[in-house]
C-alpha cells in the first residue's frame, strides 16, 4: 500500500478545476476525503481537503493490478446507445501504450464486454459497455480528459 501524497491531491485537484463538478467525496480504506469549490455546500474551508491524515493508506495498482469494473447507465438516443463516463478520469482505449483498442466501429460488444478504462488518481477502473450491440461510433479521444456523464462511445443495440 502506499501514501496519499501531495502530487495525488494535486492531480485530484487539477481533475475537478477540469470538470463541472463544485464537489468530490472520496473514500477509500480509512482515507476519507471531500473537496469543494469555493462557494459550494457549507463548509468554510470550500477548495480545500480536509485534514485526514497525510499518511492514510491508499492501494496504489502496480503496473498489471486488474482493473475495476464502473459502470454507468446507458443512455438510448436516436442515433444508438449511448455509453457514458461513469466517472471523472483519464479516459484511454487500450489495456495499454501500442496496444490494439479494446473496440473500434464496427466491433460487435456484450453487455460486459470493456469497452475502455477511465484512471483516476492512478487507479484503472474498466468500463463495460452495458448493452449488447455493434459499435458505431467512438467519442472519446484517447487519454482524454472526461466528465462523469460524457458519452464515451455509441452502440446500435442488438
Amino acid at each position: 500500500m502506499a501514501d496519499l501524497t501531495r502530487a495525488d491531491i494535486d492531480d485530484i485537484l487539477r481533475l475537478i478545476d477540469g470538470s463541472d463538478f463544485d464537489e468530490l467525496k472520496l473514500e477509500m480504506g480509512d482515507l476519507k476525503l471531500e473537496l469543494r469549490r469555493r462557494g459550494a455546500g457549507a463548509s468554510g474551508r470550500a477548495g480545500t481537503p480536509p485534514a485526514p491524515a497525510a499518511q492514510a493508506p491508499v492501494a496504489a495498482p502496480g503496473p498489471e493490478a486488474p482493473a475495476a469494473a464502473v459502470a454507468a447507465p446507458v443512455v438510448a438516443s436516436g442515433v444508438g446507445a449511448e455509453v457514458p463516463a461513469p466517472l471523472l478520469g483519464t479516459f484511454y482505449r487500450a489495456p495499454k501504450p501500442g496496444a490494439a483498442p479494446f473496440v473500434q466501429v464496427g466491433d460487435k460488444v456484450a453487455a460486459d464486454t470493456v469497452i475502455g478504462i477511465i484512471e483516476v488518481m492512478k487507479l484503472m477502473n474498466s468500463v463495460p459497455a452495458g448493452i449488447a450491440g455493434t459499435v458505431t461510433e467512438i467519442c472519446a479521444e484517447n487519454g482524454q480528459l472526461v466528465d462523469y456523464g460524457e458519452t464515451l462511445i455509441r452502440i446500435q443495440p442488438a
